[in-house]
């Protein structure tokens, strides 16, 4: 298929397993970000990592793969969980989260405010030091009639030892226990995309979606009616793809085979 690089205004591009592996750098990401820069292609990196602001995802792809942006080119799904429940409900604004540091600050600068009896919402993010504590506190919460709220559906997250288990785990375990089913924010869902189309000003004629991940990356980009491109640095596999019924817009081995036009 004919790779029309030319026509996209903007780039929605995925992080663990397209731009690095874990802490194993992907050396075509840095050169597939530099191409867009250099063309002054808008970008945004849209990512279902709620554990990290975008101050901090600059820092690590500067500090660790050697990619230069600015926190204006990330949108992860904690800062869209946080803008997402800023606009159900201006009377609703307490929350209980199983997240991470940053998460919880993203919801506290949207003027939320953290109650573990009777919050409006229970937020699930990916939590390194998840315990049953937090999960029964959570549990309780949505049996009282909070909104139950996933970040992101990940079951697993590719690093350089594998696929460990990733935020769709911990949300799955409270779905068991409270016999619910979240609303998620990040991808697949539009939700995420919906919004970083909005912060980014672009229309969806005008953005391909980047990733690794068919369940993810590209199924977000198909549901929100992008084009997409699927590389094969991460979890999916050719074998996985081509079973699917709807196929991606554009597949590569490697980012270095998007070639860009002079």
């Amino acid at each position: 298929m004919e790779k029309r690089m030319d026509k996209y205004k903007g780039y929605f591009i995925d992080l663990d397993g397209t731009m690095y592996c874990g802490k194993l750098k992907i050396p075509a990401a840095k050169r597939f970000v530099e191409q867009l820069q250099k063309r002054k292609i808008q970008f945004m990196f849209v990512t279902n990592n709620s554990t990290k602001s975008p101050e901090r995802v600059v820092k690590n792809l500067a500090e660790n793969f050697d990619i230069h942006v600015f926190p204006r080119n990330v949108y992860t799904t904690g800062i869209a969980t946080a803008d997402y429940l800023s606009e159900l409900d201006a009377t609703k604004r307490s929350v209980y989260v199983i997240g991470e540091l940053d998460l919880k600050k993203a919801l506290l600068e949207r003027g939320f405010v953290f109650n573990e009896e009777n919050p409006d919402y229970v937020v699930v993010g990916l939590d390194y030091d998840v315990t049953y504590h937090k999960f029964e506190t959570a549990t309780l919460a949505i049996k009282r009639g909070a909104k139950f709220i996933g970040t992101n559906a990940d079951t697993n997250l590719p690093n350089e030892r594998g696929l460990v288990p990733g935020a769709g785990s911990l949300v799955a375990m409270v779905e068991r226990a409270t016999q619910q089913k979240a609303t998620y924010i990040g991808k697949p869902e539009s939700i995420i995309m919906d919004k970083a189309l909005k912060k980014i000003g672009l229309t969806k004629n005008d953005v391909i979606m980047v990733g690794d991940n068919y369940m993810t990356d590209i199924s977000a980009g198909i549901n929100c009616g992008l084009d997409t491109l699927l590389v094969y640095t991460g979890v999916s596999t050719p074998e996985q793809v081509a079973q699917k019924k709807i196929q991606p817009t554009y597949e590569v081995n490697s980012l270095d085979e998007w070639k860009f036009e002079d």
